[in-house]
């Protein structure tokens, strides 16, 4: 019996169309910086290729995650350890397109008049600068939470919320080993006891 979405897999669901929401702005801000750059710069290159990966991380995950009732995308183990990495990377990469961003001028409107591409462009880069890091955070939170609630559920004895995606896990369910649930492997394994002696 498959189950339909549960109170946590629509708070989660939520926070994971947030985070494809922001890295489609970030995608979007990213190119058209790019674009007047003549894609030369490798600090405005690594936003683009970053959002790039995560929007198709995140396509992939949310198509499985829906589609499919026993995603392994969305168990919490590979959604901590993926969040994890990714938020690795928005650091680094975000700590070295900020180190290279710091001498384009704060204030915009101090730029002349007549040079309206420019001033677009720098509007944008202070946008996209805000964005990564933003994006970051999310990435950061999303991985902390989820760790968070995962050994919180663990610990009072749910011990199925590492046998389902997170998308469809409520408490109350009760995980079998080798029942009839979609969410167990009905291996032969499994249902081994061991031998007394």
């Amino acid at each position: 019996m498959a189950l339909g979405i549960t109170s946590v897999g629509r708070k989660k669901l939520a926070v994971h169309l947030a985070l494809y929401f922001v890295n489609i702005i970030v995608l979007a801000l990213s190119a058209r910086v790019n674009q007047f750059q003549e894609f030369f710069f490798a600090a405005d290159l690594f936003p683009l290729g970053l959002s790039i990966t995560c929007l198709v991380i995140l396509t992939t995950m949310l198509v499985l995650d829906l589609s499919t009732s026993n995603s392994y995308t969305g168990r919490p183990q590979f959604e901590i350890g993926l969040f994890s990495v990714l938020s690795v990377f928005w650091l680094a990469f975000n700590a070295f397109s900020t180190s290279r961003w710091r001498q384009i001028p704060m204030s915009c409107s101090s730029i002349p008049v007549g040079f309206d591409d420019v001033k677009t462009w720098c509007m944008d880069v202070q946008a996209l600068k805000a964005l990564v890091w933003i994006e970051w955070v999310i990435f950061l939170l999303t991985a902390f939470t989820t760790l968070r609630y995962t050994i919180s559920e663990n610990n009072r004895g749910n011990k199925h919320i590492f046998h389902m995606p997170l998308l469809r896990y409520s408490p109350s369910l009760r995980f079998v080993v080798g029942g009839d649930s979609d969410y167990s492997r009905n291996s032969e394994f499994l249902q081994f006891t061991e031998p007394k002696f």
